[in-house]
């Protein structure tokens, strides 16, 4: 099937960041990385608590403003637009790194480009000539965080595996995904393999396998 197909049958971008803000512990700090990640931070389900962190300098990272009440000086470590919760913290860059490095954050929510079957990643670079140069911070955020959580698509935009048996792109770091949100399923990362907590609605165990490399556990 192609990815259009895809795309109908699975959650939106922002109900796969639903899904994984639903399943923020109350009171955790959390990191969001750039991209779909960012979105969670508009999904906190009421009555929970959760203390974003963003890696150029803010603990207390609030959802994205509305259109014109954008602050230049508000922006996440994607340089988008964000607001400051009610009693957030600003903070130099080392110090930021230092909370990360010294394993202060409870769970980084990172994007994706291949995650293997024992919870590898790859999220930076495709090794191609002319790529990004450097990992940057994801790195830290592997190393130093207690769990880390995915959300990407299933699948490239041309159909080719993301959940792959082994990544073939350079790693950020190895065995490090705890738990992939997908737009077709929730599947955790256990020492048997990948294991199914979730389907979207419309999509069978079979289609899942059909676009996913390593055997899938129910």
């Amino acid at each position: 099937m192609n990815a259009e197909t895809i795309e109908r049958l699975g959650w939106s971008r922002n109900e796969m960041a639903q899904k994984a803000a639903q399943d923020l512990p109350d009171g955790a700090y959390v990191n969001l990385g750039i991209g779909i990640p960012e979105l969670v931070a508009d999904h906190v389900p009421e009555g929970i608590e959760v203390i974003y962190h963003t890696e150029n300098g803010l603990l207390g990272m609030g959802p994205v403003p509305p259109e014109g009440a954008e602050d230049p000086e508000l922006i996440n470590a994607g340089k988008k637009y964000i607001t400051a919760a009610k009693g957030a913290c600003f903070f130099h860059h080392a110090d930021s790194f230092t909370m990360i490095r010294g394993g202060h954050l409870d769970i980084s929510v990172l994007g994706a480009l291949q995650v293997s079957v024992n919870g590898d990643l790859a999220n930076w670079s495709t090794g191609k000539p002319g790529a990004i140069p450097a990992v940057g911070g994801a790195m830290d955020l592997v190393a130093g965080v207690k769990q880390v959580w995915v959300i990407t698509d299933h699948v490239t935009k041309d159909g080719q595996y993301k959940l792959v048996n082994a990544c073939s792109f350079p790693l950020t770091g190895k065995g490090v995904v705890d738990r992939l949100y997908t737009n077709l399923a929730v599947i955790e990362v256990t020492a048997a393999g990948l294991k199914v907590r979730e389907l979207a609605p419309g999509v069978s165990f079979e289609y899942l396998q059909e676009l996913t490399e390593p055997e899938l556990l129910r």
